[in-house]
């Protein structure tokens, strides 16, 4: 087993940045095993999402959440095979759980199933509350949620992302109009976010119940990575 380098961390992404063949180059490696066990975990075909799915079957959240995670950790997985453990670990809100598990805190099917419950919740809640998500490029948060604010219509700042770039989420009409107003105060033009739903706001409010059960089946485990 690889030992962690305290001097390596990595970061998982969140859900978005998925893509169509994401999983291709890792088809035939040893690593890939473990998208049979995450398919084995939750009943989902796991490699078709990851090498055969388009764009809109993966915007889909339950089809999102799974595949980002899984490659995440496959990915993690590769990088310790190949001498480069990482001693630190963060993720980007879905990212969280793929770092739990490249981390060794949450055992990968358990992780899988978890992120599929997820992910399920999460479209239902979407599916009562139609909303999306869009990035804010060249504002601060401040000026972003004064914005948001004086909208008509639900939307909030749901990720401070970086220096410069905000994102909003919530109702499609409120976020067009904080957009053409971020544009008028200087911000480039806003950028739409792949996903189906307005999450970090209110809207997904109903999937609290089911992730909680969720979570309440999951045993973590003593982790590898320093935390």
């Amino acid at each position: 087993m690889t030992e962690p380098d305290p001097k390596l961390a990595v970061i998982c992404p969140g859900q978005g940045s998925q893509s169509p063949g994401i999983g291709l180059p890792w088809r035939g490696e040893p690593v890939w095993e473990l998208v049979v066990e995450a398919s084995d975990a939750t009943g989902v075909d796991v490699a078709r999402l990851l090498t055969e799915a388009d764009a809109d079957e993966l915007l889909d959240t339950a089809n999102a959440q799974l595949s980002t995670y899984v490659i995440s950790v496959v990915i993690g997985a590769a990088l310790a095979g190949r001498g480069l453990a990482p001693g630190h670990v963060a993720g980007h809100s879905l990212g969280e759980y793929s770092a739990l598990t490249v981390g060794g805190w949450l055992p990968l099917t358990q992780g899988a199933e978890l992120v599929w419950a997820r992910g399920l919740a999460m479209r239902m809640a979407s599916a009562e509350r139609v909303g999306t998500m869009a990035a804010i490029i060249g504002l601060d948060p401040a000026t972003v949620a004064r914005l948001c604010a004086a909208a008509d219509g639900e939307v909030w700042v749901a990720n401070d992302n970086a220096p410069g770039q905000v994102v909003i989420a919530g109702d499609p009409a409120a976020i067009e109009a904080v957009g053409a107003a971020a544009e008028a105060e200087g911000a480039r033009s806003p950028m739409a976010l792949q996903v189906a739903g307005a999450f970090h706001t209110p809207f997904m409010s109903s999937a609290r119940e089911p992730l909680a059960a969720a979570l309440a089946r999951v045993t973590f485990v003593a982790g590898a990575a320093t935390p």
